[in-house]
């Protein structure tokens, strides 16, 4: 290990060094976040779960009286103009939670539980784009479904992703109905194999595992019941959904004369147990904190112990942090841009400018299009101020909440990740050339040299440097910034650095 364990630790396995935050100490000390982690109720969603579902619940009866409204032959224009203020509504709330996102990550002492917690979160992907409402349950599905279960069984895990609404509403299991089953042929309504489909090639056992679309077909008849009731927006199992009988999946025969809810946990505890599901999470695992090429002995390790510990998590990621290869080849992985922004939030201390000035109204890219006068090199565009203290005032925090949003929300749409907004079923790119391209680089420039300007005008370079990177700054890179002709182009210099840019 050509660097130490305690800067490996913060950048490799966290969001990186923040001032008076000292990294972890030995694995012990990554492993006791999982504890502490979810020890805490994240930030978001704003009030918490229960104000969350209290929201969601008065959506849902607001959306039903919209098409009621309709059904009766109401006035389409006001119908109209009801739904776009109630839309806007929405969107407020989502861009508030994921803005709290984004603070909990810069905010958090746990950076191994955080970015656990992105892990797991991108590895049974939903998108909030699916609907008006996951734009209020897909923020709910991190906190209740991912979080609490992160450092338990992968049974427990996998039971509690799939079966919450934010799951089968995205992969439209909540209109699945078994063929022959009472509801189905009354309804006139089908299977749907999008769950069964994805569950056995993303969540468990990994494409090109030996799976048939004979299993695909007989996962998704075994999950026909499970669906979401429309009025309060949870899971529900309808046994008149059901496809009668008994359905096989890997060989193995589930159901019977009567189906129940028992018959899916089994198939999902049958996969969570499987050996080829622990080669693929942990090849996952390794692939998101080690190397785009892991070695195959690191996925064995792991996988061994996958096995003899009942797939609990935190033991395998023990393994991992056990393992050699965990400690040697730094910088072999690219920060995708989610990291780097907290990363960089974290390192420049702008949590708090951050968190006080988000603001749920703006475009964000516009926000970001338009960089202060000195980073634009030129003369100060002159504006005429308000002459009363209040205008100015109101002025001044309409240009804060204009920096965070570019440094935040804006800066991630920018750049390819979205919070919470996945552009497929399988996530987010993984690997290094998905996030080192020239295009991303320049984004990443850009926004160094904004943060720079808005957060760094007091630091030294040089201190900054040492601060963020510790012993992983190399000699180069100490050289070109100790050279920098001014303050905010040495920090610059730092966070567009290979080494900032990579773990």
């Amino acid at each position: 290990m050509s660097v130490s364990f305690q800067t490996m630790a913060a950048i490799r396995f966290g969001y990186g060094f923040r001032p008076g935050e000292s990294g972890p100490q030995d694995i012990q000390a990554l492993l006791g976040q999982l504890k502490t982690g979810a020890q805490s109720p994240p930030s978001f969603p704003a009030g918490g779960t229960d104000a969350c579902r209290q929201r969601l619940t008065a959506l849902q009866d607001q959306l039903k009286a919209m098409r009621q409204d309709a059904n009766a032959g109401g006035d389409d224009g006001e119908r109209r103009n009801r739904r776009r203020e109630l839309q806007r509504q929405v969107q407020r709330g989502f861009q508030r939670d994921a803005n709290q996102r984004l603070m909990q990550s810069v905010l958090s002492a746990n950076g191994f539980y955080e970015r656990l917690a992105a892990f797991w979160t991108d590895h049974f992907s939903t998108s909030a784009n699916k609907s008006l409402p996951m734009r209020m349950i897909v923020p709910l599905y991190e906190a209740e479904a991912i979080r609490p279960n992160l450092g338990g069984s992968f049974r427990d895990l996998l039971r509690a992703a799939t079966e919450h609404p934010a799951m089968l509403i995205y992969l439209d299991q909540a209109q699945s109905q078994g063929p022959d089953s009472p509801g189905g042929i009354r309804q006139r309504k089908g299977l749907n194999e999008n769950l069964g489909r994805e569950l056995l090639e993303l969540h468990t056992l990994g494409a090109g595992s030996g799976y048939t679309q004979a299993d695909v077909r007989g996962a998704a008849m075994v999950l026909t019941g499970l669906t979401v009731d429309r009025d309060d927006v949870d899971t529900v199992f309808r046994p008149r959904l059901s496809e009668p009988g008994q359905h096989s999946m890997l060989g193995i025969g589930y159901g019977g004369e009567r189906r129940t809810r028992k018959d899916y946990l089994a198939m999902l505890d049958d996969l969570a147990a499987h050996p080829k599901t622990a080669e693929h999470i942990c090849r996952k695992l390794c692939i998101h904190f080690i190397s785009d090429q892991p070695p195959s002995e690191m996925i064995s390790a792991m996988a061994d112990v996958w096995k003899r510990a009942d797939g609990d998590l935190t033991a395998v990621y023990g393994a991992m942090l056990d393992h050699p290869a965990a400690w040697r080849d730094e910088g072999s992985k690219a920060r995708q841009p989610f990291d780097f922004v907290v990363a960089g939030l974290r390192a420049l201390n702008a949590g708090s400018f951050m968190e006080a000035n988000q603001d749920d109204d703006g475009d964000a890219d516009t926000a970001m299009a338009a960089p202060p006068a000195e980073m634009a090199g030129g003369d100060a565009v002159k504006s005429v101020a308000p002459a009363d203290p209040a205008g100015k005032e109101a002025v001044k925090r309409r240009k804060a909440s204009q920096t965070a949003r570019a440094l935040g929300q804006g800066a991630l749409r920018r750049m390819g990740q979205p919070v919470w907004l996945p552009p497929s079923p399988a996530g987010f790119e993984e690997t290094f050339g998905a996030w080192i391209t020239a295009s991303q680089l320049a984004e990443r420039l850009a926004w160094a040299r904004r943060a720079s300007a808005q957060f760094g005008r007091d630091e030294d370079p040089r201190d900054f440097l040492k601060a963020t990177l510790g012993d992983a700054a190399r000699d180069e890179t100490i050289r070109v910034v100790s050279q920098a002709p001014s303050k905010v182009s040495g920090l610059t210099l730092v966070l567009a650095s290979p080494e900032f840019n990579r773990r």
